[in-house]
């Protein structure tokens, strides 16, 4: 067994959760405040406009429906991965993983390649006008954290799966931990498509 932190893999006895998840936790916090600042500053720029286009008129509707289902997909994924690993079933929990990992990666190619690349090319960049500042902003930054996503579950699902062989437990966790930052990606994705593809 590989030495570490204390309460890396046992509950914490104040907080009553593992340090990891605790963390993961805190960090989340941050980003509901990062992300709900942003969408108070849309609805703002948007309440204080002469004119506002509506998402559906504008934004590829269907793309955006079918990458919900995608994200939506992935967090099914991740969930089965954790349980997965929870039964002791390594291979069949990275598996899993490895589905979200391509799920995560159709996502981003359906928005680049349907989605910001006919806009680019329609003269429709952030800098066209507040409806395209703000749609590239946060989506541009929601596509950053499923990048940042994709780093976490391919090192777990590669260089970082030695540490099932080494402490099931412990990467049992970072797993879990790993799926409380998907699903919150997730949830974003959730808030930032009605908004903005159906308002």
């Amino acid at each position: 067994m590989t030495m570490g932190l204390p309460c890396e893999v046992k509950a914490h006895p104040i907080t009553g959760i593992y340090n990891g998840k605790f963390a993961v936790w805190l960090f989340l916090a941050s980003e509901v405040m990062l992300f709900g600042a942003l969408f108070s500053a849309l609805v703002l720029l948007r309440a204080g406009a002469a004119s506002w286009p509506h998402g559906y008129t504008v934004l590829n509707v269907p793309i955006g429906t079918l990458n919900t289902f995608v994200l939506i997909s992935s967090s099914v994924t991740m969930v089965m991965a954790w349980a997965s690993l929870k039964v002791h079933d390594f291979a069949k929990g990275r598996q899993y993983l490895l589905w979200t990992f391509l799920l995560a990666a159709l996502f981003l190619g359906l928005k680049l390649a349907l989605e910001y690349y006919p806009k680019f090319q329609a003269g429709h960049t952030p800098g066209h006008d507040n409806f395209y500042g703000t749609y590239f902003v946060l989506t541009g930054l929601h596509g950053l954290h499923v990048v940042g996503g994709m780093i976490v579950i391919g090192y777990f699902l590669w260089p970082g799966a030695h540490l099932w062989h080494e402490n099931p437990e412990h990467y049992t966790n970072r797993i879990e931990c790993t799926g409380l930052y998907w699903h919150f990606v997730d949830l974003v994705w959730i808030f930032l498509f009605p908004t903005l593809y159906l308002l």
